[in-house]
């Protein structure tokens, strides 16, 4: 046989590469998490009573936005990070602002409040079980996210197990947001972040076992 002939054998077997399978797996592990958190919240949690009166309030939709913004942040990065030799990018930055702008909202709430309402403000009423319950929620997200990462090329598994934790975490926070009571900033400052960092924290440790191939 001929060294062409070999050559050419050898390609005729090859299929063409997907260039939308990154898209089309993380579509559906995003869809797939936001809705499985939604059902966990409303069989484990159920919607809080008053949501169709909160619903035409600004501050609902100013709790709902941080977590949607570290959403797309950590959809940004780990969309990058499933490629190999990849950097997570500009979703960085875009987490960051969202921390930023609920920290300085927080604290300016704080300034303005009565000296003994502050605490308050920080606690709530379900400051023991907020984190716990955001960690919980976010278990359909790990499962489709990491489902979508296995799929691609993920090179510094640390760091994408990490982008992939938060932004299970995000996508459960805003299925909580329709559940939780707490409206005032510097509680979502602390116990929604703090939820958040959870996630992000177990994607980290189980990313370099989960993602290895």
């Amino acid at each position: 046989m001929k060294t062409d002939d070999l050559i050419s054998m050898l390609a005729g077997g090859v299929a063409p590469v997907d260039r939308g399978l990154l898209a089309k797996r993380f579509s559906l592990a995003v869809v797939l998490a936001a809705l499985g958190s939604l059902l966990l919240m409303l069989a484990v949690f159920g919607v809080r009573p008053d949501l169709p009166v909160m619903t035409r309030t600004p501050l609902f939709w100013g709790k709902v936005a941080l977590p949607l913004c570290l959403a797309i942040g950590s959809l940004w990065m780990v969309t990058r990070l499933a490629r190999p030799g990849m950097s997570a990018g500009s979703g960085r930055w875009v987490v960051s602002a969202g921390v930023l702008v609920v920290w300085l909202a927080g604290l300016y709430a704080l300034l303005q409040a009565e000296p003994d309402t502050r605490v308050a403000m920080i606690f709530g009423k379900t400051w023991r079980t907020c984190a716990f319950n955001i960690t919980l929620l976010a278990i359909p997200g790990f499962i489709s996210i990491f489902w979508a990462l296995r799929g691609m090329a993920p090179t510094r598994l640390g760091l994408a197990g990490a982008c992939g934790g938060l932004l299970a975490g995000s996508l459960a926070t805003i299925a909580y947001c329709l559940h939780c009571p707490e409206m005032e900033i510097p509680f979502w400052g602390v116990w929604y972040l703090l939820g958040l960092l959870l996630s992000t924290a177990i994607g980290a440790l189980i990313g370099p076992r989960v993602l290895r191939w």
